[in-house]
């Protein structure tokens, strides 16, 4: 109910409810009223009422006729047709009307339009809506003229064959009849009020003043009486209504929703070009509407213009790791705390590949832009809680300064540059230099070749063996991945892994060494060898791919290696977010597995993760080791790490021995394990199957050197 009033205006109200008012004064001041009129002025204003109801129902005509063309239904052509007929016998009767020799038409014509008009209606409103064809309008306004013409030969010859009083009594049988009529079409109209508030409350106000005027003609006896002249304005009303019904239904409405589609379509482009020109996650603006920017401003005036390239360390890593919706979260999450901390005068841009771009059109000074940058970096500091991930949102920043000569998009691309660059110093932020320049080409290159190298069989596995210097025997190695490019040759590890963990292919390259290795550990047992654990690096974005454990458990299975003989590394910088890493690294240790931390000492300040975390070994980085003979500080750091892990119970494997001075230091020092070219440089798992005793005479002929040979066993 309450929104069919909403639908319904206050005044179209008013107009429904205050003819039915003028009831009261009418039946109370009839008399009053009807005085007012002197001599012929209540025939003029009669037949000017009688000219206008002819109008209406010939403008309520013609409008069904016309619209019928559109919406071939065929209430709309029935409505026509019936406003059409009452619209010729009301023109015939008021002509007739004007000549006395004629005048005995009126009362029969007055008794058809009734009829015609009580039935028409509800015959129209009962049946079905279906649809026309436009040759449905030429023959039934074709029938519409016979019709007329039917019952003006019917009302010329039942004045001769009824009796005069018999006119009366059907005239008034045929106003009861009428009223009965339009209560059962206001009863089958209000079925419809909620469906169609405004032509059903036109259609039920037409049928009421109807009822009214019925009962007026009825009460009438005199033609000339005030009665069958108020009977005369409520048919106008009727009529009046009905004609706002159908132009409602077919011009109001349709231009009503003209108007709606055109809004919406103003609200579409509108959203489109929001669309068109913002990021869809952040809601910023993108990199459409970033370059625009830089066109039209770029050149405005002479103040210092610069744009800060900003990324998410390793972001293409983390995102091929926790899902693309996870990421999405992440991506908003950066976007929420760099739009904190920026100034209004800072014109803040998101775009593809996790990058935020900001654009200064006004650089008062360089230490605004190095203040800013450092309040970038602190609002990331702390992680960001992404569903149940904890992740660590450093950013990378390129900073460039505008000069004349560049283009918009130059100047872009060079703040893209100093942020490349930033990815490689502590401090994460770098200004462009024109040197930046230099290497991108080959860096892109590099980029596609990487894309083809797994699935061309470009990558190989080296394996360095790993010496327990308590039995002088090579019980692990380490699988360390190579590529050999094919144009290039060979691409140093440090070269093409940070690239593969910026573009998200360290996943499936991590899968493929994990795989490979474990397979290789199996076919060195079927091949005789002693059982060799193997050892492996998990890069960041591996951390955090979701179906890691799973991962990992099935390439156990489908190798079937013993878990024992596999050791999963990972770096000390991975170990910043505890909580998180915890939660995994008890997953895997379930799976029977070992658990190294690589690097150790060159990273996370925090040593509070070696009593959470579920670690097997410490491995000492080769910084630390290759001074150890010379500098006393790295003796001291080294006995350091080896003492601490001894007390927690912990295995230490030392990396990059090169010298016998080097290993007796570690060997007074009580190391476990030691690696390093001194030994074996890495080698082919070919090499380790055709070398493996050379490998041990190799192991002897050091140890011996160091006279520490009548305690070992080979």
């Amino acid at each position: 109910m309450e929104r069919w009033f909403n639908q319904i205006e206050k005044k179209e109200i008013w107009y429904m409810v205050l003819p039915l008012l003028l009831v009261i004064p009418l039946l109370s001041f009839s008399n009053q009223i009807y005085g007012v009129f002197q001599g012929n002025m209540y025939q003029d204003i009669k037949l000017v009422i009688q000219i206008l109801i002819i109008v209406f129902t010939m403008a309520i005509a013609i409008q069904s006729y016309l619209v019928f063309s559109h919406l071939l239904s065929n209430q709309t052509l029935y409505i026509g047709n019936m406003f059409f007929i009452i619209a010729l016998l009301e023109l015939v009767s008021l002509f007739f009307s004007q000549s006395r020799e004629w005048n005995f038409m009126n009362e029969p014509l007055h008794i058809l339009i009734r009829l015609y008009l009580a039935i028409g209606f509800i015959l129209i409103i009962l049946n079905p809506k279906k649809r026309l064809t436009m040759n449905h309008r030429i023959l039934t306004y074709g029938c519409s003229m016979l019709f007329v013409l039917g019952s003006v030969f019917l009302a010329y010859y039942s004045p001769k064959v009824l009796p005069k009083n018999w006119l009366d009594t059907i005239d008034n049988m045929v106003h009861l009849i009428a009223i009965i009529l339009q209560i059962l079409t206001i009863a089958i109209v209000s079925t419809y009020v909620k469906k169609l508030p405004k032509r059903s409350m036109w259609l039920i106000s037409a049928a009421i003043s109807l009822i009214v005027s019925d009962v007026f003609f009825i009460v009438s006896q005199d033609q000339n009486a005030i009665w069958d002249f108020s009977a005369l304005i409520y048919q106008f009303l009727a009529f009046y209504f009905f004609l706002k019904a159908i132009y409602y239904t077919s011009v109001e409405k349709p231009f009503q929703q003209l108007l709606k589609i055109k809004k919406d379509l103003e609200q579409s482009q509108k959203e489109l070009r929001f669309q068109a020109y913002h990021d869809d996650i952040t809601l910023l603006p993108n990199e459409h509407f970033l370059l625009k920017t830089l066109k039209e401003n770029l050149h405005e005036h002479k103040a210092q213009k610069a744009i800060i390239a900003i990324e998410i360390d390793r972001f293409a890593a983390i995102r091929s790791s926790i899902g693309i919706s996870n990421s999405n979260k992440m991506m908003k999450l950066v976007a929420e705390r760099i739009q904190s901390i920026v100034p209004p005068h800072y014109f803040a841009t998101k775009l593809r590949e996790g990058q935020f771009v900001i654009y200064i059109d006004h650089v008062k000074t360089i230490e605004e832009l190095l203040q800013f940058c450092l309040n970038l970096k602190s609002a990331m500091a702390d992680p960001l809680q992404v569903q149940l991930f904890s992740l660590n949102g450093s950013l990378n920043i390129g900073i460039a300064l505008y000069e004349e000569q560049w283009t918009g998009e130059e100047l872009l691309m060079h703040a893209q540059l100093a942020m490349r660059e930033a990815r490689q110093i502590p401090q994460r932020f770098l200004f462009y230099k024109p040197y930046m320049s230099k290497g991108i080409a080959d860096r892109i290159l590099l980029e596609q070749d990487l894309h083809n190298a797994l699935a061309n069989n470009e990558f190989y596995l080296d394996y360095q063996p790993q010496v327990n210097l308590k039995t002088g025997t090579i019980e692990s190695v380490e699988a360390l991945v190579r590529w050999r490019h094919p144009t290039r040759g060979f691409v140093p590890p440090d070269v093409f892994i940070p690239i593969a963990e910026e573009c998200g292919l360290i996943i499936p390259l991590g899968k493929w060494i994990l795989e490979n290795a474990c397979t290789q550990a199996k076919i060195w047992e079927k091949q005789g060898l002693p059982p060799m654990k193997v050892a492996v690096n998990l890069s960041l974005g591996q951390l955090f791919q979701q179906d890691l454990v799973e991962m990992v458990q099935d390439i156990l299975h489908r190798t079937n290696l013993d878990p024992s003989f596999l050791q999963l590394e990972i770096t000390e910088s991975m170990t910043m977010n505890i909580d998180q890493m915890t939660q995994l690294l008890h997953e895997l240790k379930a799976l029977g597995i070992q658990i190294a931390v690589d690097d150790f000492g060159t990273g996370y300040s925090s040593l509070s993760y070696l009593k959470e975390f579920p670690i097997d070994c410490l491995k000492i980085d080769r910084t630390f080791v290759r001074n150890v003979p010379h500098n006393p500080n790295d003796e001291a750091l080294v006995s350091m790490i080896i003492s601490m892990a001894k007390h927690l119970r912990l295995k230490v494997v030392a990396e990059g021995i090169e010298e016998v001075e080097q290993l007796s230091f570690l060997i007074d020092g009580g190391c476990d394990y030691i690696q390093g070219y001194l030994f074996s440089k890495p080698i082919s798992p070919q090499q380790i199957t055709e070398t493996y005793k050379d490998l041990h005479h190799r192991v002897e002929e050091v140890l011996t050197q160091l006279q520490y040979i009548e305690d070992y066993s080979i």
